[in-house]
C-alpha cells in the first residue's frame, strides 16, 4: 500500500468514526427514525459533502468492516468497488490492503 492510500484509508476512517457518533447522538436523542444525516466518508480529506441515509441502510453497511458511504463519483476505483448505488449515496467495499486497513479501523470492532 502507498503512502499516499493509507493515507486516503485513515482519513476515511475518521469520517466512519465521525459518522459513528452520528449515529450515536441520533439514537440517544431519538431522532427522525428513518434517516441518518451523515458525512461522506470517501477518502479526500477536503471533502465536507453530507448525504442522507435510511438507518436500516446505515447498520447493513457497517456490517462489513469494508464497506462506507459515499457520495455518487467519490469512490476510489484504485482500491474500491460500489457495491451498491442509490440516487443519493453509495456504497463502496474496499479491497486489497485498503480492505485490511479499514477492518483495522472499525470502531465497532473495540
Amino acid at each position: 500500500m502507498s503512502e499516499r492510500e493509507r493515507r486516503q484509508g485513515l482519513n476515511e476512517a475518521v469520517f466512519r468514526q465521525v459518522n459513528e457518533r452520528i449515529n450515536d447522538v441520533h439514537e440517544a436523542f431519538e431522532l427522525d427514525p428513518q434517516k441518518l444525516h451523515l458525512m461522506c466518508e470517501c477518502g479526500d480529506p477536503t471533502c465536507n459533502e453530507r448525504l442522507s441515509m435510511p438507518v436500516a441502510d446505515y447498520e447493513k453497511m457497517r456490517a462489513d468492516s469494508r464497506q462506507f458511504a459515499v457520495i455518487p463519483g467519490h469512490a476510489d476505483h484504485a482500491v474500491e468497488d460500489v457495491a451498491e448505488h442509490e440516487e443519493k449515496y453509495d456504497i463502496v467495499r474496499k479491497r486489497g490492503e485498503a480492505a485490511e486497513l479499514a477492518e483495522q479501523t472499525d470502531p465497532r470492532d473495540d
